[in-house]
């Protein structure tokens, strides 16, 4: 196999050129075989297996530089780094990241995980690099998906003022921006890539300068050549900011990349290079269900099905099913995601409500501020996000929708410690960064129940308000305990004394888990599910410390600004803490988490029952 000869780094380089497309294959079934075990993103990486060899092949590695944007399609860029190993642990503790990590691997330029950062990053490298005076590459790359963020049109705004080589791979599986317009298109595209045309242009244009009167007969016939290639050529919304074109070329033909590459690695300049790929390439399954395969969990090979049958709701199918009901009862209701309809829950009330819903692609400060502004219209917004996500869009919080007090709900998805996608995507923050911000409100319902009544709470509510659950299963248990939500009053579930756990949305089951485990050794123990984390139920917090020698607070979020620290503030200044009555806090380290089951990662961080029980019963001693 092919494949058994890429050990090292720049290994691609000792292949024949008739063997690329075999091993282009092998990589496809490789990836196929591995992510069918260990989950990960495989659409956006079988699309990118040639684009990846290409660049491997025209570039001098590690010296030259790759930033890919968001980084979930490197897979093929680690596997011909020398890092085919590591995909038997891909995306598992202390196994390899499922995205670039610059500790990972010096060929890895940048840490990525969100989108539309990669031309800003790339630009920063260029300056350096001429700065130091260096030679070096630069090549950003880039999705279709991701240009819908504004700040991939900042940096190119930037990037049009360069002198010097930039590259920009646009990887688009989507044919989103432009379709090539016939012969005349491929014609003249064809004619301005090749050296002898880059080098008549340029001779052309210093010689015109040169004579008196050339600086506007170079002015006049640069309009005339911008008139012309407006009808025939695509992509000249680059070529008018200043940056300049190439393509679109077969993101699947080796050969013709390379060529278009080493001629994009000519230009004085930045450069953009458009590339048509084929999502899923190679698999039917992911061809044929391309956002399914997006992130994929472990799944059977000849069917594509999920191995593991999932027969339980999770938080967003019940956030789903009520914004269908919501949007039933009240035509104000309107839903917003930044390109997850499916990930948010929301394409039942897309395919319901099609006139009051809006996906506006990878634009999460745009989708805040557009909220701001149908709730000043007088609508109910709902913006549904990812908690990791939704940092991107803190000014905008801050600034259009909560000094100005308007009803907005920001339903925060993944909220908590989500896992395999690692530092990048752990909702861990949110807490922190909302809570700070006057007129921001913030819940968390213990169970799928509480996320419905607190649903309907929030799209009621005369302000700015944040609900956040986490990913996966939803929990079931306390269905009894439904006391209606009142605005900022916590619930308590068990009252008893000695012990009083304070816990916050996912952590109530393990409160009580951790209130099972106490009862057997002895100990009377309290549960309070907090519900508001802003603002905090401060009656409660002053009660619980009236009659319990130890108050410990619950969360999953780091500790920073989180709903202990506001329980331990209330307590100070109120004097309650005393030899009679202590407080703990349980929280997620002020750090960075890596990727790896959630689980195992409570256990390691100590924010299992058990490491719970520990701290406990130690600090009872």
């Amino acid at each position: 196999m092919l494949l058994e000869k890429i050990e090292n780094p720049n290994d691609i380089k000792k292949i024949r050129k008739s063997d690329y497309e075999t091993l282009a294959e092998e990589i496809r079934e490789f990836l196929i075989q591995k992510i069918s075990v260990t989950g990960g993103h495989l659409g956006s990486n079988l699309g990118a297996v040639e684009l990846t060899m290409a660049l491997h092949l025209s570039l001098n590695l590690p010296e030259d530089k790759i930033i890919w944007d968001v980084g979930h399609q490197s897979y093929t860029h680690k596997l011909l780094t020398g890092r085919k190993d590591g995909f038997d642990a891909l995306r598992q503790y202390h196994g390899m990241s499922g995205f670039p990590k610059r500790k990972e691997s010096d060929y890895d330029a940048f840490d990525t995980g969100h989108s539309s950062t990669s031309i800003s990053a790339g630009l920063g490298l260029v300056k350096a690099r001429d700065i130091k005076g260096e030679k070096r590459t630069i090549v950003s790359v880039i999705g279709d998906g991701s240009l819908t963020g504004g700040m991939a049109y900042e940096a190119m705004n930037n990037a049009a003022k360069l002198d010097t080589n930039f590259i920009i791979i646009l990887n688009d599986n989507k044919m989103s921006i432009s379709e090539n317009v016939g012969g005349v298109s491929k014609y003249l595209n064809n004619i301005r890539t090749t050296s002898g045309y880059l080098d008549l242009k340029e001779g052309i244009y210093n010689a015109l300068s040169a004579t008196k009167g050339g600086d506007g007969m170079v002015k006049g016939i640069r309009r005339a050549k911008a008139s012309f290639k407006q009808l025939v050529i695509p992509g000249m919304l680059f070529e008018d900011m200043g940056i300049t074109y190439l393509g679109p070329v077969d993101g699947h033909d080796i050969e013709g990349m390379i060529k278009i590459i080493k001629e994009a690695k000519r230009v004085k300049g930045a450069v953009m290079v458009h590339v048509m790929t084929q999502k899923g390439k190679g698999y039917g399954p992911a061809e044929k269900h391309p956002a399914r395969f997006h992130g994929a969990e472990p799944f059977d090979i000849e069917t594509g099905i999920p191995s593991k049958k999932r027969t339980e709701a999770n938080y967003t199918d019940i956030f789903s099913t009520v914004m269908c009901k919501l949007g039933q009862r009240d035509e104000r209701v309107v839903a917003i995601t930044a390109a997850m309809p499916d990930g948010t829950g929301l394409k039942r009330f897309r395919n319901m409500y099609p006139d009051r819903f809006f996906d506006v692609g990878i634009a999460e400060e745009h989708a805040v501020t557009f909220a701001a502004g149908l709730a000043a219209g007088g609508l109910k917004p709902i913006v549904a996000v990812y908690s990791s996500f939704l940092q991107r869009a803190y000014d905008q919080i801050l600034h259009d929708v909560c000094i100005q007090n308007l009803p907005v709900v920001f339903a925060i998805d993944r909220a908590g410690l989500v896992g395999s996608d690692g530092e990048t995507h752990q909702g861990i923050f949110d807490f922190t960064y909302l809570s700070g911000i006057p007129n921001m409100n913030i819940m968390a319902p213990k169970n799928k129940w509480e996320l419905s009544d607190m649903m309907k709470f929030a799209v009621n509510f005369e302000g700015p308000i944040a609900l956040r659950y986490p990913r996966g299963t939803a929990y079931a248990g306390l269905q009894e305990f439904r006391a209606p939500v009142e605005y900022g009053k916590a619930e308590w579930i068990y009252e008893e004394s000695e012990i009083a756990l304070l816990a916050v949305g996912s952590m109530v089951k393990t409160a009580e888990d951790v209130r099972d485990r106490l009862k057997s050794m002895g100990h009377d123990v309290s549960l309070v599910n907090a519900r508001f984390v802003k603002p905090i139920d401060e009656e409660t917090v002053l009660k619980a410390a009236e009659n319990h020698r130890l108050i410990v607070t619950m969360e999953e979020n780091v500790a920073c600004g989180g709903y202990g620290e506001k329980v331990l503030e209330c307590l100070y200044s109120h004097k309650a803490l005393n030899d009679s009555c202590k407080c703990i806090c349980v929280t997620l380290p002020d750090a960075y988490i890596e990727h790896g089951n959630v689980e195992l990662l409570k256990k390691e961080i100590g924010v299992d029952a058990d490491s719970i029980v520990g701290r406990i019963t130690e600090e009872l001693k």
